[in-house]
């Protein structure tokens, strides 16, 4: 009997972990797949650079919008039941998206922005919840995934647009696919778990997180680093094109550089968890981003350019996942983890919102790529100021670790 209960708690453990897998899978591809097909998008719509930018904005001005309302739609409905909501609602803006009618491109984009809004409110503090003992190992699992599929994305949106000859509506109509088999996998745990609220601690209300300053350095930590990340897959082939490298080439280092990023993804959680703080953390990641910028200002050949997306890729592996770290390792609770995620990915995609459309815009102005890359340099140096404050040892509530 004792026997029958273990298998079936390592069964339920394991179907959890594969959902986590599986919803983080889908957080980042319906995004990162449109920077190297964006030429394509804005030539069929005869878009400017600056609306083309708008089409990676508009899913962070969601992730905006949502994040606040995300803990409180799972305390009411039960986490699990939210994700799956989530991700239907993911699969709808996916799907509409890749229709041939301009208004339905930014429909299923702001759908898109909102099913994977929920996804990253709820999934650090449902592992918070269900799985504390593995908080850093899940945490560097899932935002490995999570990036991993980002680059996949990014490095097949040509090939399917162009070498398949699928262009690039159905090119990004695929990614359905892989939404709709990570709902499939959810559905277990809504019969287990689906109607219990996350928290019935009323212990850390959201107004007290939000009048913490280091919740907001946690917040702007997240939104800093989010700006140069979106900005980059955005218009990094852009950028790269204009060094006089081709097309699928572009498309290909803008891959390869999420993929570089997935080591740091993995073990910067692990380390966070085992520091007593992660001020050395920052500045490393901090540098290795500043100097792969300041190269992509200086221009060089192709060995130089490699350096460069190699140390950006570095750098944005440990950056996004030493932001959703400090979600659970500036929290004490499940309740709190919630709120301060519900914050910092608000108020901290709101800043990332203005990353593609601004640097669009700025290259509409100036038609040279040299004042865009110096904003994003600008960006790197108040991330590295501001991450040095998250990086305290210390809880949002006012502890001390």
């Amino acid at each position: 009997m004792e026997q029958q209960r273990e298998k079936t708690q390592y069964l339920s453990r394991g179907l959890l972990i594969l959902g986590i897998i599986f919803i983080a899978a889908n957080l980042r591809p319906a995004i990162t797949s449109v920077g190297p097909v964006i030429g394509a998008i804005r030539h069929d719509l005869s878009l400017s650079n600056a609306a083309a930018g708008f089409i990676t904005t508009l899913p962070l001005l969601f992730f905006a919008l949502v994040s606040p309302l995300a803990p409180k739609l799972g305390n009411r409905i039960g986490q699990e039941l939210t994700i799956f909501l989530g991700l239907l609602v993911l699969m709808v803006g996916i799907s509409i998206r890749s229709t041939e009618s301009p208004v339905l491109l930014f429909a299923g984009t702001a759908c898109i922005g909102t099913g994977i809004a929920i996804g990253n409110v709820l999934l650090p503090s449902l592992i918070k919840q269900r799985l504390p003992d593995k908080l850093g190992l899940m945490t560097s699992i899932y935002t490995t995934v999570m990036g991993g599929f980002a680059a996949l994305a990014s490095g097949l949106s040509v090939p399917l647009a162009n070498g398949l000859h699928l262009g690039w509506r159905l090119g990004l109509l695929v990614w359905a696919a892989v939404c709709l088999l990570a709902a499939l996998l959810w559905i277990p745990q809504l019969r287990v778990h689906g109607h219990n609220p996350f928290s019935n601690l009323p212990d850390t209300p959201g107004k007290s997180v939000w009048a913490s300053a280091l919740a907001w350095q946690v917040t702007l930590f997240l939104g800093l680093q989010s700006f140069l990340f979106y900005s980059t897959v955005a218009w990094l082939p852009e950028i790269i094109v204009s060094r006089h490298i081709s097309l699928p080439t572009a498309g290909w280092m803008l891959s390869i550089m999420q993929f570089i990023s997935l080591p740091s993804t993995f073990m910067m959680p692990i380390w966070a968890e085992r520091m007593k703080n992660q001020i050395a953390l920052v500045i490393i990641t901090s540098v290795f981003y500043l100097v792969g910028l300041a190269g992509l200002f200086a221009g060089g050949n192709h060995f130089l350019m490699w350096t460069y997306i190699l140390l950006i890729g570095l750098a944005q592996g440990a950056s996004i996942s030493l932001a959703l770290a400090f979600i659970g390792l500036r929290s004490k609770t499940a309740a709190e983890s919630a709120n301060l995620s519900g914050m910092s990915q608000s108020a901290g995609y709101l800043v990332a919102a203005a990353g593609p459309f601004l640097i669009g815009d700025l290259y509409d102005h100036t038609h040279n790529w040299n004042l865009p890359i110096f904003m994003m340099i600008a960006v790197g140096v108040l991330m590295l100021i501001i991450g040095i404050g998250a990086g305290r040892n210390r809880y949002v509530s006012g502890k001390q670790q």
